[in-house]
């Protein structure tokens, strides 16, 4: 499954533009400029599935690192500052890896 089979093409794209520049990255703009935090719950888990890289239940750091690359191949890689602020973001529980219900709770709030 692609990311493309819950967000358009389109509005990754878009998403992905806004954010090109180092240290413009921001996980709510992004979120709503894919579209997915218009998501139903469901859809939003099924992306962290895909986001997931190594399926073990949780986006670790180092995954967090290449979150854009998981959209288009093509995309840049999160500088080390963007990576902190979005694991901080999400990381309610401070295990130093975001959880699917961590990851939904933060695109849908």
């Amino acid at each position: 499954m692609s990311l493309t089979s819950v967000l358009s093409a389109d509005a990754i794209d878009n998403a992905l533009k806004d954010c090109q520049a180092p240290d413009s990255f921001s996980h709510k703009k992004f979120f709503q400029l894919c579209g997915l935090s218009k998501k139903s719950p469901q859809e939003v888990k099924t992306v962290f599935g895909i986001l997931d890289n190594d399926a073990s239940g949780f986006i670790e750091e180092e995954e967090l690192k290449f979150f854009l690359q998981r959209f288009s191949a093509g995309a840049r890689v999160l500088t080390d500052k963007e990576t902190k602020a979005f694991l901080c973001a999400a990381d309610d529980d401070n295990d130093g890896k975001i959880g699917a219900e961590e990851f939904q709770a933060m695109v849908l709030s």
